[in-house]
């Protein structure tokens, strides 16, 4: 049986996830990339190094978002959101955004006797400096979909 999420499921979903696919555009080109990220039933907060997508997102915020959760391939729930770029400006408000990240993808994170050695000794790739930039997507759209036996 296939159908559509609730909005109360599609937050579920949300909420219950931590990688995404961010979707953004500029001059014609499409961008997708995946990025962990913390939902509070509004916003979907994020950070990344200052790059290609920021660039994009600065000159064109409207962006999707897709979350999925597949058990199998008869099991599943899809999301995808629409909304808005904002970078967070003020200190408070970047605060308040690596809080709700690091609450929810803190917890997560594997410590270090859960790596193997031979990929902590790989050589690092070194790359110029990058300014981490801290935003949310203002969600103004969102629809889901799911399939169960």
């Amino acid at each position: 049986m296939i159908g559509e999420l609730t909005s109360d499921q599609i937050d579920q979903v949300m909420f219950r996830q931590i990688i995404g696919r961010i979707g953004c555009s500029d001059a014609g080109k499409l961008y997708v990339v995946p990025i962990a990220f913390a939902f509070d039933g509004n916003y979907i907060y994020a950070h990344s190094k200052e790059g290609k997508k920021i660039k994009m997102m600065r000159k064109n915020p409207e962006v999707c978002f897709q979350v999925d959760v597949i058990d199998n391939m008869a099991h599943w729930r899809s999301v995808i959101l629409w909304g808005r770029y904002q970078e967070l400006k003020s200190e408070r408000e970047r605060q308040r955004a690596m809080k709700l990240l690091m609450d929810r993808i803190g917890a997560l994170q594997t410590g270090e006797t859960s790596h193997s050695k031979e990929y902590s000794q790989a050589p690092q790739i070194v790359e110029k400096k990058k300014r981490a930039i801290t935003f949310r997507i203002e969600v103004q759209e969102k629809t889901g979909r799911f399939e169960k036996p």
